[in-house]
């Protein structure tokens, strides 16, 4: 028997999904406006009539012809762990098949670095000047990155309050809705210990306040994204592990 739904229905549940995610401590700001549009493709064509759920979600779907099946499918996603949350109150409630979207391809392609090309980029981070970056810093940015995993941004925006060498442990806060704790070697909280005295140097050289911030440039300000991005840029280019155009 297919599932039936109304677009008031449909809000309620949909109300019901987001307390329940932002309760686990997601944020689901994209989701919420990927639910409000479902719901308002529904009160758009059968007012409020019911109609099956199978037919709704297949038409919500297909409603734009040439989007990116990316896009489709994040935007699919939510839809269907929608009707995934309705399922623990109702065990036969209708949730569609991964099918019903398009397939997900992705032209990207990573590159590897060998222990070599890491090395070598260490090296030169470590022996950077520049009027902002400066060695050190750019050491254990590229030591926090390799070794963890973290993403650039996430690596920037730490704060000391973050690191806690004690423990062996570094706090991502509130990256992609959630926050993460990921336990570090002792060789790494040893390299952070060394950067952290060269920032306190760093901070009464420059007479600035303290950010608060892990990362600093050489004047106390809090480095940004755009600017190790930039400087990292650099140095693979210089290395020549990146072209001069392209990602």
């Amino acid at each position: 028997m297919s599932t039936k739904i109304t677009a008031t229905a449909l809000a309620r549940d949909a109300k019901e999904f987001l307390a329940f995610k932002r309760a686990m401590g997601v944020g689901y700001q994209r989701a919420e406006f990927v639910l409000d549009s479902f719901v308002r493709f529904v009160r758009d064509q059968y007012g409020e009539c019911s109609a099956p759920l199978e037919r709704v979600v297949t038409e919500w779907t297909a409603r734009i012809e040439g989007r990116k099946a990316v896009t489709v499918g994040n935007e699919f996603g939510v839809v269907r762990h929608l009707c995934l949350f309705r399922r623990r109150s109702d065990p036969h409630c209708f949730v569609p098949d991964h099918a019903v979207a398009p397939v997900k391809e992705s032209t990207f392609v990573p590159y590897i670095f060998s222990r070599e090309e890491v090395l070598a980029l260490l090296d030169a981070a470590t022996q950077h000047e520049g009027r902002s970056m400066w060695g050190a810093m750019l050491r254990a940015l590229t030591l926090v990155m390799y070794c963890t995993g973290m993403r650039l941004g996430e690596a920037v925006r730490l704060h000391m309050v973050d690191v806690d060498l004690r423990r062996a442990i570094l706090t991502v806060q509130r990256s992609k809705g959630r926050s993460r704790i990921l336990a570090i070697r002792d060789d790494l909280a040893e390299e952070l210990r060394e950067y952290i005295r060269h920032r306190e140097k760093v901070l009464t050289t420059s007479g600035a306040d303290d950010p608060t911030t892990l990362f600093i440039r050489l004047d106390g300000s809090t480095l940004t994204v755009h600017a190790a991005s930039n400087a990292l840029r650099c140095l693979l280019r210089e290395l020549g592990l990146k072209p001069q155009r392209g990602r």
